[in-house]
């Protein structure tokens, strides 16, 4: 954890429509940082709208500021977005967040992690995700990872 004291966010709590531009800097930066195969240009703020649309949407808060969300299609048990701000990694936000999700959708939940994307691949593996298929889209080859139906956050 770089020598940094663990804090996990003081707040995890429904998205309110008055998040939507913190939301949207969080997932731009966030993707900047960690979707180094993409092209950066390609990344805009729009697309947490464009990706967030019709799903439910918990945010973490951390010394007043918003440092990450989780988005879920609650029908379908499927985790579709589990963002952090890079400097808020390895402080228990995504864990955090990840447990709030979890808690709504139910097991088995699932989700799709592309598979450049070994820092999370690693962080659902720990928490006992296991891989059940893989795919290719847009953004590359990516994961389905899932949890078992008696699955308990660790």
């Amino acid at each position: 954890m770089s020598g940094k004291a663990y804090r996990p966010a003081k707040a995890v709590r429904p998205f309110m429509e008055n998040d939507r531009d913190a939301l949207r800097q969080v997932y731009l930066e966030s993707r900047q940082h960690t979707f180094t195969w993409l092209d950066p240009a390609s990344l805009r703020l729009s697309d947490f709208d464009r990706d967030t649309r019709g799903e439910a949407i918990w945010v973490a808060e951390r010394d007043g500021s918003l440092v990450g969300f989780v988005s879920v299609d609650a029908e379908d048990n499927f985790i579709h977005n589990l963002f952090v701000l890079t400097r808020w990694l390895g402080h228990g936000v995504g864990s955090q967040l990840l447990a709030t999700a979890l808690a709504s959708v139910g097991s088995p939940a699932r989700l799709k992690c592309v598979a450049e994307n070994t820092r999370a691949i690693s962080f659902y593996q720990a928490k006992g995700w296991k891989k059940v298929g893989e795919g290719v889209s847009e953004d590359g080859k990516y994961y389905v990872l899932e949890t078992s139906e008696d699955y308990q956050p660790p």
